[in-house]
């Protein structure tokens, strides 16, 4: 089921007129694509953040543009670097009968043996791109990682024949790794730590105070 945005159209020109926008609460956005003339067009930053947080942004969403309704995805997002507010979106209108090309969230399932053992974890890559239907676009596709040992690395290669979508990414794409667990540093002696110039003699040894050789 599609989310429903409502949107306006909007005028294009200066930089103030986007500032205008966002000061008014509202969020920059084009629309273009199947059978869709390019459109500038405004929507609630409110209602748009609201729908981002709650579906996200991988779904089909129903723009209602001043009336008419466009079946569309989200192609780009623009956001705040230092707020993380969004301050631009493009959507792509499309036919909901055609497969189209998206980025999805990968999401890690299950308790990686390795790091049961102390191991850490890690995930390089965070999206796959798959090709699919508009209607079956998944909200993430998930990965087990439950047989990871420590050392071992995780690849597309290993499970894509276990993914029910068609994926565009190349096989040795990593989805996860298990690194060994980082060792402790040792403590330095505090007597080395605190030796001065005077303490050390030209062949770098330390000196006793004791033995001749050494002046107070």
């Amino acid at each position: 089921m599609s989310t429903v945005l409502e949107a306006k159209k909007r005028e294009t020109g200066s930089r103030s007129i986007l500032t205008e926008v966002r000061n008014n609460g509202g969020v920059p956005a084009n629309v273009y694509g199947y059978k869709t003339e390019a459109t500038p067009i405004t929507i609630n930053a409110q209602e748009l953040g609201k729908v981002f947080q709650s579906t996200g942004q991988n779904g089909v969403f129903k723009l209602d543009v001043d009336g008419k309704k466009v079946n569309a995805v989200v192609s780009e997002v623009q956001r705040c670097a230092l707020k993380g507010h969004i301050k631009h979106v493009d959507f792509q209108a499309i036919n909901m009968s055609e497969e189209l090309e998206v980025d999805v969230p990968i999401t890690l399932i299950g308790d990686a043996v390795g790091v049961k053992e102390g191991g850490v974890l890690n995930q390089p890559n965070w999206e796959l791109k798959i090709k699919v239907k508009p209607s079956d676009i998944p909200e993430s596709i998930q990965v087990d990682v439950s047989s990871l040992n420590v050392g071992d690395t995780l690849s597309l290669v290993d499970v894509r024949d276990k993914i029910d979508f068609e994926i565009l990414n190349d096989d040795d794409y990593t989805l996860a790794t298990v690194t060994p667990p980082t060792l402790p540093t040792e403590d330095v002696d505090s007597d080395d730590a605190n030796l001065t110039a005077d303490d050390i003699d030209a062949t770098g040894e330390k000196l006793d105070p004791e033995r001749p050789g050494r002046e107070d």
